[in-house]
């Protein structure tokens, strides 16, 4: 029964991929930690900051030498208290490993969010919208642009327009900030016609059609930025993967029936070139997620990138550990659901479904 086969197949896929994602975070835990170094590292920075602190603090002058550092003792051994580090380091390693399968992202050592919490979860849920709207809304125009201009050149193979974009593909090399770099100069320093960086004008309008309209031009660069980096490769790519199917043996089959062209292209070339592309698109969409660390920096975007950006500088590993457990759960439902989505449009894969 196909029914009771998906279900087999969805609920065995889905044990493997959780036990395999729960191994990949305890993975990122120990490297995270350095395997517990980065405790000394934290501790080291902590003892200078609070001798720092006493030093300079008036209070304290008249103390000798051996109560200030009796004193510094006391207060740095309340803070590795307060942080947890003094617990060892394979103790809590497990304890964030349980925290991250029950999706309690604990609270950061360092960083505060917008509103002054330091719960791990509300860091991220705050920045979350902003690199969701910025990197889908790219992502999904890449999507059907590559789509689309590559099925277009697939079908004038060796024009003129066909030969620019496979002698441009190389330069999607390049990253995304370089031409954000770029873009910037031209359209913020030399004509002065749009925003170089953050996400709304200051003071933020109070109309809620300007206020969006503000947004909207805040985020041109940076998916210009984005859109430029790989419209050559992604087109190039797509348009490959339609050439080699328009040469399968069922394709020749259809045409010598004399199927309509725009019908053999749909039935038989565009849908089972489909898997790889909605691939793509899939892990680059929770790719995107996760922002991108040099573009919102050089935007200045208030998105994840900025806090995983902020949680490396700070090493602030309960933060980084959050936004990998996040990520980490991301891609196993989009692996997930991209494996039922294959036996929807490919048959040779619905056989797997019983």
């Amino acid at each position: 029964m196909p029914i009771k086969g998906l279900v087999k197949y969805v609920v065995r896929r889905g044990l493997v991929l959780y036990f395999t994602m729960l191994a990949a975070i305890y993975i990122t835990i120990l490297v995270a930690n350095m395997g517990g170094k980065v405790d000394e590292i934290i501790i080291a920075d902590l003892r200078m900051r609070v001798w720092d602190e006493v030093n300079r603090n008036p209070v304290y002058r008249a103390l000798s030498g051996a109560e200030r550092e009796r004193l510094v003792n006391e207060i740095v051994q309340q803070e590795i208290e307060r942080l947890g580090l003094d617990k060892p380091f394979l103790y809590r390693s497990l304890i964030y490993l349980r925290d991250a399968a029950l999706l309690e992202l604990g609270r950061a050592q360092f960083m505060t969010s917008d509103t002054g919490s330091r719960l791990v979860r509300n860091i991220i849920l705050e920045r979350l919208p902003a690199t969701v709207l910025l990197f889908t809304t790219v992502m999904v125009i890449n999507f059907f642009l590559h789509l689309f201009l590559g099925l277009y050149l697939s079908r004038r193979y060796g024009s003129l327009l066909d030969k620019v974009f496979v002698s441009l593909a190389p330069t999607s090399v390049l990253p995304g900030w370089f031409y954000g770099i770029i873009l910037i100069l031209i359209f913020y320093t030399w004509l002065h016609v749009l925003p170089a960086s953050g996400i709304v004008d200051t003071p933020p309008p109070r109309d809620p059609l300007l206020y969006a309209l503000s947004v909207l031009k805040h985020m041109i660069l940076p998916m210009a930025s984005w859109i430029i980096s790989g419209i050559f490769l992604g087109v190039y790519g797509n348009r490959t993967f339609f050439l080699i199917f328009s040469t399968e043996d069922h394709v020749e089959a259809a045409k010598a029936k004399g199927l309509p062209p725009r019908l053999i292209e749909w039935r038989y070339i565009l849908r089972p070139a489909l898997p790889p592309i909605i691939t793509g698109f899939a892990l680059g969409l929770i790719g995107s997620w996760g922002g991108a660390i040099i573009t919102e920096r050089i935007f200045n975007w208030p998105g994840l990138g900025s806090v995983a950006y902020s949680a490396i500088m700070y090493n602030d590993t309960p933060v980084i550990l959050g936004f990998t457990v996040i990520y980490a759960y991301l891609l196993m439902v989009t692996v997930l659901i991209l494996d039922v989505i294959y036996g929807l449009i490919d048959p040779r894969i619905k056989v797997q479904f019983g």
